[in-house]
This record gives structure tokens, sequence and C-alpha cells, in this order.
């Protein structure tokens, strides 16, 4: 047999893929589920505003804390066995949360769901890299793992609707449970073990640097975006910088770090970091904004809204598939910033969306959008993991995940306040004489508020309200798809240059292996 036929995966490979898509996908899906869930458990646990907001992001905030130092751990300790691990303890939290009887014991829940989600995308892509050493076979495993986490957000909030429609809120956790079970019978059956084969001493104080630096950043950039700028988040958000600085020097200093810092300076690995980082910044907000405007602007139902994702689903995977195929041909640097430019194109289209068009130049606007992401998400995963050492391969995900975490949260705060304020002063400057002062201030705090205090008015003053706040809202759109646009155009121009010399068949890694 052939090096090369030794090396192609075969039919139990490619069922542990399958294996490890099924919990990317659940880490995935859980955010928008809970958004669906989120009236059903104000009504039953009655959270104060604060603690909803915390039963919303806590789990993010653990995940992107743990996320590098979780990877560097399943590179000492093996992946598998973290994975299974990871799994008890999604399990466990799921049921916890499932069964809450107050808001506190949510938080708690939620926060060891975030600690579970952390170990998923580290190991799962780690592990997908030891199944697969033939390197056409691992692109196209590497794009069926980043299908299972671009489809998990509006699969999620499908799964979400269907559940809250026949059970109770807690259903939407404890669907986790039979997954995590039955990752806990087929892991040992399907996926290798494997650990960094010079591991070295885990630095705890580095582990703790990292969680500070982004529980920090994140919830300073939070608090502004909620309360505008003030001595405290200011202060927070230093803290988080000099976290950062002083992590990044600690790294440089030690012999066994928890990441590489000179994988930086490999083009393939800090231009797909880049890219990730840029797309989750710009689509974080206009995805939330999105999901609003088909529901309180064009009047759908949460369900139906969610059915309405398929196509944008579906746009993402052709991505996925165009990118996989035709990088055979063409340059990374060529696919990553064709990818950004068609994102750029779809961001472009929704800066002239008005609140009288119809769901179909919504759903144009946002295929185009995804169309893009896809053709970057699973080449710029595939570059990452090409230019980072094996032995380090849970690390550098763990990397990368932070980043797209920490650029959605920054989309969200920055450009989400943008286009709160954008809301805020057109409907201000538009509010008809007739609407009473106190529903004019309930109107102007967002398109909700507006909604809600609609219906305490006269249907004709109702409707002239409604007309107001809908073109105040998608002006918000507009502004932060304009900002969007520019980001992306010019990330897919520094990025093409970055990756110019980059092919996947050369990177540095590739090479060592051979």
């Amino acid at each position: 047999m052939t090096d090369d036929a030794a090396a192609r995966a075969g039919r139990k490979e490619w069922i542990g893929l399958a294996v490890l898509a099924v919990p990317a996908l659940l880490a995935a899906t859980d955010l928008s589920m809970v958004f669906m869930a989120a009236p059903w458990i104000s009504a039953d646990l009655e959270p104060t505003g604060s603690q909803l907001l915390w039963i919303m992001d806590i789990y993010g905030f653990v995940l992107a804390g743990l996320l590098i130092t979780v990877g560097t751990l399943g590179d000492r300790i093996g992946r598998r066995r973290l994975l299974m691990i990871g799994a008890v303890v999604f399990g466990g939290a799921s049921l916890l949360a499932a069964f809450s009887t107050s808001a506190e014991m949510l938080i708690a829940a939620r926060a060891l769901l975030g600690v579970g989600a952390a170990t998923l995308a580290p190991t799962t892509l780690a592990l997908v890299r030891q199944l697969f050493r033939d390197e056409r076979q691992l692109r196209t495993a590497i794009g069926i793992w980043a299908a299972s986490w671009s489809a998990g957000f509006p699969l999620g909030a499908l799964l979400g609707g269907l559940l809250i429609e026949h059970f109770w809120w807690g259903s939407v956790f404890l669907v986790n449970v039979p997954v995590a079970a039955l990752l806990l019978v087929l892991a040992p059956l399907l996926l290798p073990e494997s650990t960094d084969p010079r591991p070295g001493r885990l630095d705890l104080f580095s582990a703790a640097l990292a969680m500070a630096s982004v529980l920090t950043l994140i919830w300073a950039l939070k608090q502004t975006a909620e309360h505008g700028w003030n001595l405290g988040p200011i202060a927070v958000g230093i803290v988080g910088l000099v976290s950062a600085t002083a992590f990044v020097r600690r790294q440089r200093r030690l012999t066994s770090p928890l990441i590489d810092v000179t994988l930086f300076r490999r083009p393939a690995f800090s231009g797909a970091i880049g890219a990730n980082t840029m797309l989750a910044l710009s689509s974080a907000a206009l995805g939330m904004l999105a999901f609003q405007h088909l529901q309180l602007v064009l009047g759908y139902r949460p369900f139906v809204t969610a059915l309405w994702m398929v196509p944008v689903v579906a746009a993402t995977m052709v991505g996925i598939a165009v990118a996989t195929g035709v990088v055979r041909h063409l340059r990374p640097a060529i696919v990553v910033g064709t990818g950004l430019v068609i994102a750029a194109i779809g961001f472009a289209l929704f800066i002239r969306l008005e609140a009288t068009d119809t769901l179909a130049t919504v759903l144009l606007s946002y295929g185009i959008l995804n169309f893009g992401m896809g053709m970057v998400t699973t080449l710029a995963y595939d570059l990452m993991i090409a230019a980072a050492p094996r032995e380090q391969a849970g690390a550098a995900t763990g990397v990368n995940e932070t980043g797209t975490e920490l650029g959605s949260a920054l989309g969200i705060a920055v450009l989400g306040t943008i286009a709160t304020t954008a809301y805020r002063n057109r409907i201000l400057d538009t509010m008809p004489d007739s609407v009473p002062a106190e529903v004019a201030d309930i109107a102007s705090g967002s398109l909700g508020g507006a909604t809600a205090a609609a219906e305490t008015l006269l249907p004709t003053r109702a409707a002239e309200l409604l007309t107001h706040a809908h073109d105040a809202f998608t002006a918000g759109i507009n502004v932060t798809a304009s900002i969007a646009t520019v980001l992306l155009t010019v990330t897919a121009v520094t990025v093409t240059i970055a990756l110019r010399n980059v092919r996947l068949d050369d990177t540095p890694t590739q090479r060592r292996d051979r």
C-alpha cells in the first residue's frame, strides 16, 4: 500500500467526523434557542432586566474566556479525553438549566454550559485534523465542520421554536442531554486520542490572564454599549488591555506557552484569524437587526422568521462548497479576498434597504452576505489549522474562536450602539406631535418599545407612530451596513495582500509533516 493510500481516510473516519460535527452544532445553536425561549423564561422565573441579560450573555462570556486555555489543555491531557469531559459538563449543565427554579440558578447553569462548550471548538477541530491526513480530504472535512457551526444559529432558532410550541422552555436545554450521552458512547469507538508529545507545564497564571483579558474587555464593551461612556467600563477596559498585554509578553518568555504568539508572524495564521474576526464583527450586529426587522417591521412570527433563515443557511453551504472546490485551482488569497468582497456586497445592499421593501429584498441581501461568509470561513479555518503545528492544533483553534467571540461582542457593542443611536435620532426628529410625551419617550428607546407603545394609542396614531419607527429602525440598519461594508472592503484588501504568497499545499506545517 502506498503512503498516499494509507493516509486517506476511510468509512470510520467519516463517521467520526459526523460525531464531531454534532457537538459543534449544539454549541452553535445554544444562543438562538435561548433567544427563542427568553419570553417564557421571563414569565416563569421573573428575572430582573439585569438577570435576564446575564442569562443571555454569561454563556458567551465564559466560552470566550476559556477557549485558549481549554484548547491548550486538550493538547496536554488528550483531545478526546477533554471532549468527553466537556460532554459530561455540557449534559449536566443542560439538566440543571432545564429544571432551574430561579434566575440565579439558571445563570449558574448557563455559566457551566459555557465551560462545557469551550471544550467543543478546540477539541473537535483538532480531532478532525487527526482523523484526516490527506490534505484534500482534510479540506473537505473542515468545510463540513465549519458548516455545522455556520448552520447552528438559524437551525437553533428553528429547533427552539418547535420545542417551545410543544413543550416548556426547559426543553431547549434538555435536548442536549441525549446528544451528550451519545457522544460519550461513540467517542471512544470512533475518535483517536491525540496529545502534544512535549506538552510542558500548564501555566495557570497565563490561563488567569487570558480569562481576565477576555471577560473584562467584553464586559466593558457591553456596559459601554448599554449605558454610554463612564468611568467604570473605561477602567475595566483598561484592566483588560493591561491583562492582554501581560498575557502576550508572558507567552513570549515561557518555554511552554499556552499559545505560541510567534504563530501570528505567519501570514496564513494571522490572515485567517483576521478574516474570521472581522466577519464576526461586521455580521453579528446586522444579524441581530435583521431578525428584528423580519419580526417587528415585516410582521413575521418568530418561528416563521426562523424558517426564512433556511435559504440563508443554504447560501452559506453553497459558499463553503464553492470555496472548497475552487481553492484547488486558485490561491487562497484570491478565494478569501473574493469571499470578503462578496460579503461586502451583501452588506452594501442593506444600505439601500427601506421599511417598505419586501422579504425577498432582505433574503437576497442576506443570502449574498452569507454566501461570501461561507467562502471565507471554511478556508480560513483550513489555513489557520495548516499553519499551526499539529501538536498545537487545539490552542490555535482556541485563539481563532476567541477572536470570533470577541469580534461578535465588539460588533454588537459598537455597531449595535451606532444603530440604536441612529434609530433614536431619526425617530425623535420625525415623531408626530400628536404622540404623547411619555409614549414618545418609550418609543425612542427601541423598536420593541415603539411596538408596545403603539398598542396604547388609537389605531390611526398607532399606525403613524409605527411607520416612523420602522423607517427609523431601517435607517439604523443602513448606517450599520455602511460601516460594515467599509470594514470588509478594507479587510479584503489587507488579507489578500497578507496571503498573496500562501498556498494550501505549501504551508510551513505541511512541509514539516511531509
